[in-house]
């Protein structure tokens, strides 16, 4: 596995751009519950801890355990989240945009690094999209942790109130339980309906 370091923002800080956050969001193919996207400025002095990588590929214990380390480190962290009915109005592709402006916007960073995307409507010259950055930069898989171990804490919380569809467990995604309390329950009111999952009902 690769593992993420500090070299572009190292070479960053070197141009002096000192607030540099890591960008990454977590649940855009989720098919309910909300959008999460974290934004993470780490330290020049920052130690990057065993284990840090893209979300997705760290066993829920070592996240809890890493997120904490990083909302103790970090010079600052934010956090956005776009619910359902927002997402089904104006996409999902807006809508994290959406979520990368208004952490953008609270930070107020000199620089942003964002896995894979740039952020539309806002100044290239102060930002780069990062391929495969949830892996190889260490600010990025940051904000990657964070966001999936905030959602993930959010999906638990809500899942008491839907208990026919174990959001506890898979997170709002497409697993066949999810698929199955879909067929037999239908759709909860933070289903995202503009996500073609008629099909699901139908059952």
């Amino acid at each position: 596995m690769v593992k993420p370091t500090l070299d572009i923002e190292n070479s960053l800080w070197s141009k002096g751009y000192n607030f540099i956050v890591g960008i990454d969001e977590v649940g855009r193919g989720s098919w309910a519950g909300p959008l999460v996207v974290a934004g993470v400025i780490l330290p020049k002095d920052f130690i990057i801890p065993d284990g840090l990588a893209d979300s997705k590929l760290v066993k829920p214990q070592t996240r809890a355990k890493l997120s904490k380390i990083i909302n103790q480190s970090a010079v600052r962290i934010s956090i956005a989240q776009i619910e359902p009915k927002a997402i089904d109005k104006v996409g999902v592709g807006r809508a994290t945009h959406i979520a990368f402006r208004k952490v953008a916007a609270n930070l107020k960073p000199d620089f942003c690094l964002i896995d894979a995307f740039y952020i539309k409507h806002f100044t290239r010259l102060r930002q780069q999209a990062v391929k495969n950055g949830d892996q190889i930069c260490a600010s990025i898989a940051a904000a990657s942790i964070v966001a999936k171990v905030y959602r993930d804490k959010l999906m638990r919380s809500i899942s008491p109130k839907y208990p026919a569809y174990g959001f506890a467990k898979h997170k709002g995604y497409g697993t066949k339980m999810h698929q199955d309390a879909i067929k037999k329950y239908g759709f909860s009111t933070i289903h995202r309906r503009s996500y073609d999952l008629d099909f699901l009902s139908q059952g």
